[in-house]
């Protein structure tokens, strides 16, 4: 059976049915997928990409996103990679009134049993994320001046900025 990875801009003819002849498109990929014409592949990208237009673009509220965000989710004989991080950020979005991205940072780390580095604290502990911090982050500052004087890290890696002036 043929694989399509379906783009962000699918996703966005269907849902904000702003051109008429791609939403068209769009609904026949989907359909055809339903009567297992073709399986239907998609990525946490593509949800971020439509979060975002449907925000900045489209002018939609956060709850109506991550409604869209959560239909896409049950698109007929569709698979999504990263699934349970993607609907766990979806519903943690909803439950807290954040926006899908940050949602999927805390998903993303209440998945793996991670700590979170940011410097943005209070948004994230909104979302409950155990965050990097204390003496953590003293032991990561006392390796900092080897690398400011020298350009390496302790594994002889680079960490100068090569781009050029």
């Amino acid at each position: 059976m043929t694989e399509v990875f379906v783009d962000s801009n699918v996703f966005l003819r269907f849902y904000a049915g702003d051109d008429t002849e791609q939403g068209k498109t769009a609904e026949a990929i989907f359909v055809k997928a339903k009567n297992g014409g073709i399986k239907l592949l998609c990525g946490p990208p593509v949800f971020f990409e439509v979060a975002w237009t449907l925000k900045a673009w489209a002018k939609w509220p956060n709850d109506r996103i991550l409604e869209t965000l959560k239909a896409m989710t049950a698109v007929p004989n569709m698979t999504l990679l990263d699934e349970e991080i993607v609907v766990h950020a979806i519903a943690l979005a909803q439950e807290t009134g954040q926006e899908f991205a940050d949602s999927y940072i805390a998903a993303a780390v209440r998945t793996r049993g991670a700590r979170l580095a940011t410097f943005n604290r209070k948004h994230f502990a909104k979302l409950g994320v155990p965050l990097y911090r204390g003496v953590d982050i003293l032991a990561a500052e006392n390796a900092l001046p080897e690398v400011r004087r020298t350009g390496f890290d302790d594994r002889g890696l680079d960490l100068r900025n090569t781009g050029s002036s």
